[in-house]
């Protein structure tokens, strides 16, 4: 603390549980202000995952499903996420087969942009599938 004081710097404990604790002369401001510039720079790395969603019913015709696809193979190239669900209104439930059958026919023409992270499985009147971009 002596010298801390003689050179007009701060007596820091850099590890406290370390036997005997480490400690440093610096000064503390300028500690901190490094010790934030590296956790923003940290944050500024890290991946964020973006998550598109699509929207089928059970019974969607082949116009629709095309124009719905292309908005996918666009969503996959941009390196996001995509969620492809088949939404059950009311009755149209019995119709679940129909709706795997749909996810599975665009998780395979997806193939080649995407892998499938998560089977269609069915989550109340939703059934849902995800589908991860294949990296470049």
């Amino acid at each position: 603390m002596e010298l801390a004081d003689e050179q007009e710097l701060d007596l820091v404990e850099i590890s406290p549980n370390a036997s005997p604790p480490v400690c440093k002369i610096i000064d503390y401001k300028k500690f901190v202000y490094e010790q934030k510039k590296r956790e923003k720079v940290m944050k500024s790395k890290a991946t964020k995952v973006i998550i598109k969603e699509i929207r089928f019913g059970p019974n969607t015709d082949d116009h629709d499903y095309e124009f719905k696809k292309k908005h996918a193979e666009k969503f996959l190239k941009d390196g996001a996420k995509l969620k492809a669900y088949v939404f059950f209104k009311g009755r149209s439930i019995i119709y679940k087969d129909q709706g795997e059958i749909l996810l599975l026919k665009l998780a395979q023409e997806l193939e080649e942009l995407g892998k499938v992270e998560q089977m269609p499985k069915l989550e109340g009147k939703r059934m849902i599938m995800f589908i991860a971009p294949k990296k470049k």
